[in-house]
């Protein structure tokens, strides 16, 4: 499973050799200080950054990759990991092993993806749904539009502003893939997050917003001041001084990893919380999310508004992340990765289908 560390980052267990050694140097060859090679300081964009190794002292033996968190900025974080390729096995696998893989996803060469699980934040019912490895492998040709729109449906309405910008990060991923023979990648996925909460991006909503329309909604602090919190955490009581003890929330890291079957019990911390001022000049400024009491009347039309017909540079600017995590199956190639490709631009295509339908 995924840990998180106080520091905010988080820690991946290395798997048993020769997967977890195998990852390990696929990011020190990455992250290397000394790396000159443009196709690989290309690549760190695309990839969760790596802080090096942890060990926690009760257990020097155990052994951690030490990640950047890709969630941690997003208040209510919508994630999806997609395995990406035609093939979920690399070309050192045993016939036993690729009938394995074969058998959980005939599909895999033909649709050259797998969604391996999903969570989405429900505007609505202020509520996650959560869809798991079964429901990917339950998608055909014919449904996988479908499955995979879901993950955009926010419960109102098609986050298209998260759909444009997913397409466009995934076809920056696509170029570097088409520009590089170095590194053929299997069983390796796409981690997608978008900001699920209509509160948390600062947006123009013309003469009226919904903090007026509505007066001052839950996490409004007296004095016009706005309580701030990270999705990594959820808050429990207000204190003196305008501090907040919080915890850390057990259900973020789980989604850093969605494809694992052993999630870690994540110990509770408490933690300080700065808060912030308001924004002016007409900007409504929140990380906190509507309330139900609030989801009525003609607040609708505005959560439509946010939704389904922001402005076009609202839309180019949504809070999205695509990153390429899991390289336990990372090969030196000579060769472009076709198979990886395949499934880029494959998923580009669907993704389009539901932008453009």
């Amino acid at each position: 499973g995924i840990l998180q560390h106080p520091d905010g980052t988080v820690l991946k267990q290395l798997q048993p050799p020769p997967r977890g050694p195998r990852e390990l140097e696929f990011y020190r060859k990455v992250y290397d200080s000394d790396c000159r090679d443009s196709v690989l300081l290309e690549l760190r964009e695309y990839l969760p950054k790596y802080f090096g190794v942890w060990s926690p002292p009760t257990a020097p033996n155990d052994t951690y990759l030490k990640l950047e968190d890709v969630t941690r900025k997003f208040n209510k974080p919508c994630i999806m990991d997609v395995k990406i390729g035609q093939k979920s096995y690399d070309p050192y696998a045993s016939a036993e092993k690729i009938q394995q893989q074969v058998s959980k996803y005939p599909l895999m060469e033909e649709i050259g993806f797998l969604v391996l699980g999903m969570r989405v934040y429900h505007v609505s019912s202020d509520s996650y749904e959560t869809q798991n490895q079964h429901y990917g492998r339950s998608l055909t040709k014919e449904t996988v539009k479908d499955g995979i729109s879901k993950f955009f449906h926010n419960g109102y309405c098609l986050r298209k502003d998260a759909i444009a910008a997913s397409i466009q990060k995934i076809e920056k991923i696509l170029g570097w893939f088409e520009g590089q023979k170095q590194l053929n990648f299997y069983a390796s996925s796409l981690l997608f997050v978008y900001e699920g909460s209509c509160q948390a991006t600062t947006v123009r909503l013309g003469d009226v917003s919904l903090a007026e329309k509505r007066g001052v909604p839950k996490g409004l602090l007296a004095g016009g001041d706005i309580l701030e919190y990270n999705n990594n955490i959820h808050v429990i009581n207000s204190t003196e001084n305008g501090k907040i003890e919080a915890s850390v929330g057990k259900g973020l890291s789980k989604f850093y990893a969605l494809h694992k079957k052993a999630y870690s019990k994540r110990h509770h911390s408490q933690l300080s919380l700065k808060v912030e001022g308001l924004e002016q000049d007409n900007v409504w400024k929140s990380s906190t999310c509507i309330t139900q009491e609030h989801l009525n009347g003609n607040v609708i039309p505005q959560l439509e508004k946010v939704f389904c017909h922001m402005p076009h540079e609202i839309k180019e600017s949504a809070s999205v992340e695509v990153r390429m995590i899991d390289f336990a199956h990372v090969f030196p190639s000579n060769t472009k990765d076709e198979g990886y490709i395949y499934g880029l631009k494959n998923l580009i295509t669907v993704l389009q289908n539901i932008l453009d339908n």
